[in-house]
């Protein structure tokens, strides 16, 4: 490398807060299946710990030696409904304390894939994770959550719609002292991808390999950075620069996938190139898009201006890496960044104008407080309409919101860490439940027939 490019590297994770959010690796666990329960449990510790022994300290080398901060280290499993499925298990909580158990003996920060995909329908393993979630993550530390409900080809699962909003509520009551917290550990899906290295919605599909290394990058900071060089520039600068800025990210991310696939033994999945924001000031999205010119997030135009961001981040990576994959844009989850917070808190932002957003962006509605007596056939609703958003529109998206128990709209829910705060956000007052109440699915748009 040029010394100029060097110095470049350096000042971005110095000053705009670069960084490798994770490396994930993906377990297949279909080969540890096993009608007796408890094998299956042993089976599946076994190879966890087996596999992901060395993940953390490889992380850590990387960090050392290239100087790039890897700030999550991960697991992803096979959806838990597949596996623990063939067990005559009623109650899937035991396998997510095993899961716990593997990942707090590797080390690593979190582990996604209880979960089961229900787009089309239950089965019996599906039906049992499900009603196993509130109190699998009552009870469990590192282990997430997700559940799929919806694809293009195959429409909405509205009888799970209605479902997940029952144990989004069951899963903030049963995580009360924590108001709520749970609920940040599970995601509602319509076109959940395989090979997602972000928690919580990570889990390792059945497509993929036996063991497979994933790269989730970050660096709003960075983007928001070029724009500040190019301010007042027509949308063409505007997106050639932020094509050039995430070329250079994600060329950092695929280094970092390749040296630990070779030092793990383990093949490199994809570069995920999704912008994930943090509560630390200079590492917002929303920054980015008051660079656009914008007075703050949720002002006429924020759809635009996220739009351009979005579209500019995946030219600019596809070209810097083979594989991309995960699911690569921009995240606008309210508690993690500064920007979304302050818009919240100000007026600019609500919960009308983040669904709209989402119809661009890399996911959903994403880490939002709302009410606590928020009914669950209102949260059913959410669930819905962003299901609806993905399907029509042949993309991903995701509902992660915190019914909050005991707090009221203007409180503000304190989480820590990554997960920052969140504002808590007014939900319509109109009723949906006989919406909700009616079932069934939602048929396929007519464009998912592709063959």
């Amino acid at each position: 490398m040029e010394t100029t490019q060097i110095m470049e590297t350096i000042r971005m994770i110095e000053e705009e807060k670069l960084d490798i959010r994770t490396i994930t690796m993906g377990i297949s666990l279909l080969d540890c299946i096993d009608s007796d329960g408890a094998r299956a449990r042993q089976k599946i510790y076994d190879k966890i710990t087996r596999l992901a022994a060395h993940l953390v300290e490889t992380g850590e080398a990387i960090e050392n030696e290239y100087g790039i901060p890897i700030i999550h280290k991960r697991l992803s499993v096979t959806p838990m409904s597949l596996i623990a499925g063939a067990s005559a298990d009623t109650n899937f909580t035991a396998f997510a304390k095993t899961l716990d158990a593997a990942a707090k003996e590797t080390g690593v920060n979190f582990i996604g894939g209880f979960s089961a995909l229900v787009q089309k329908g239950y089965t019996s393993g599906d039906a049992r994770l499900i009603q196993s979630i509130p109190e699998a993550l009552a009870t469990t530390e590192l282990v997430c959550s997700s559940v799929n409900i919806g694809s293009t080809r195959t429409g909405i699962n509205m009888d799970a719609v209605r479902e997940m909003g029952v144990i989004v509520k069951k899963t903030a009551e049963l995580t009360a002292e924590n108001q709520g917290l749970g609920c940040a550990k599970l995601v509602i899906f319509a076109n959940a991808v395989e090979d997602n290295p972000f928690m919580a919605g990570a889990f390792h599909g059945v497509g993929e390999a036996d063991s497979v290394i994933h790269v989730g990058v970050s660096g709003p900071g960075v983007v928001k950075r070029a724009l500040e060089k190019v301010k007042g520039q027509p949308f063409d600068v505007v997106a050639d620069t932020i094509k050039k800025i995430a070329f250079k990210i994600t060329r950092m991310g695929q280094l970092v996938g390749h040296e630990a696939s070779n030092r793990l033994g383990v093949p490199f999945g994809i570069v995920d190139l999704s912008l994930a924001p943090t509560p630390a000031v200079g590492d917002s999205v929303a920054r980015i898009l008051e660079e656009m010119g914008l007075e703050a997030a949720g002002a006429h135009g924020t759809t635009a201006a996220l739009a351009l961001l979005n579209d500019a981040v995946k030219k600019g990576g596809v070209m810097a890496c083979s594989h991309v994959g995960g699911l690569s844009g921009a995240f606008i989850p309210v508690s993690e960044d500064a920007g979304m917070i302050e818009a919240v808190e100000k007026g600019a932002l609500n919960l009308q104008k983040l669904e709209a957003m989402t119809a661009v962006c890399s996911v959903g509605l994403d880490m939002i407080a709302i009410p606590g007596d928020t009914p669950a056939e209102t949260i059913s609703a959410i669930i819905a309409d962003e299901a609806a958003i993905g399907v029509i529109n042949n993309k991903t998206t995701a509902v992660r919101v915190i019914p909050a128990p005991g707090t009221k709209v203007g409180d503000a829910v304190e989480f820590g860490g990554l997960l920052g705060h969140a504002p808590v956000m007014a939900v319509s007052q109109e009723s949906s439940a006989a919406f909700i109440a009616r079932g069934g699915r939602i048929p396929s748009p007519i464009h998912s027939f592709k063959n």
